[in-house]
């Protein structure tokens, strides 16, 4: 065979090699698209509720932390949505029968945070209410609630039945008394029998769990205290935290391996804004 047919078979060759090479890219299926991002449901828990009447201005505000709880988020939110509207319904019935006044009523409802452990999770309550008169009325209340049977706790639940809670309650009075003197240096002092201030008894003061040095476990607890109660209106509330050393021996067994360490801070850990 002569040099130019060999050239030309070769050529014939090479262009079917690469024909069929570009059969094979043009079968070849193209790469998958990257799937687009899932996008997050929205979450529509509420953690809030405001309304405002010509009679009325309530408000509620709940942690975003609360949602994790949700048996927890629907009672609170249920109850207090309507302890607000009733409190609506009779600053109408005052303020209409009073000719509508000259300002309308007031309420807020605030819950914060306490300490949260494996079994346990704690809200201070601060309640704001203004009616008429010299200045509004803050008092607080709490709520201790154990996620392994979503019930709420009393002081009867979290402390022995039947302890001598004479320790405790002197260990409060002594923790207010030095927030009072540092507050108000030279006040008189409060006293568990006293005629002028009188201590409050534990078993009757809300309180929460305090943070402690613990990771998942209460230092101790906080006890919330209103304008009044140990000093005077300008004094403000006190919260005051003691370490779970001053009762441990106290606290119901069921409950006992949920405090540890000490707290974040002792003595008076009133916030800033009460």
């Amino acid at each position: 065979m002569t040099s130019a047919p060999r050239i030309l078979l070769l050529s014939v060759a090479v262009a079917a090699t690469l024909a069929a090479c570009q059969r094979r890219e043009d079968k070849a299926p193209a790469p998958k698209a990257a799937p687009a991002p899932a996008v997050a449901a929205a979450d529509n828990t509420p953690v809030g509720y405001d309304s405002k009447t010509p009679y009325a201005t309530v408000k509620l505000t709940l942690p975003q932390t609360v949602k994790a709880t949700p048996a927890l988020h629907a009672a609170l939110y249920a109850d207090m949505v309507r302890d607000l509207k009733q409190f609506e319904e009779g600053a109408q019935a005052d303020l209409s029968e009073a000719g509508a006044g000259p300002n309308p009523y007031e309420k807020s409802i605030a819950f914060a945070p306490g300490a949260e452990t494996a079994k346990l999770v704690s809200l201070a309550r601060t309640d704001f209410e203004f009616t008429g008169g010299a200045h509004p009325n803050t008092s607080f209340a709490s709520v201790i609630w154990d996620k392994t049977t979503n019930k709420r706790l009393g002081f009867a639940d979290l402390f022995r039945p039947g302890a001598d809670l004479t320790v405790l309650d002197k260990a409060l009075c002594a923790a207010a008394n030095a927030a009072k003197q540092a507050r108000s240096p030279g006040s008189e002092a409060a006293t568990l029998d006293g005629k002028m201030w009188t201590c409050p008894k534990a078993v009757a003061t809300p309180f929460v769990l305090t943070p402690g040095t613990t990771p998942g476990k209460a230092g101790g607890v906080t006890f919330l205290m209103g304008p009044y109660q140990i000093g005077p209106y300008s004094d403000g509330p006190y919260w005051v935290a003691l370490p779970q050393s001053a009762f441990r021996a106290l606290l119901n067994p069921a409950y006992a391996d949920q405090f540890d360490g000490a707290p974040a801070k002792a003595g008076d850990v009133t916030p800033k804004n009460s």
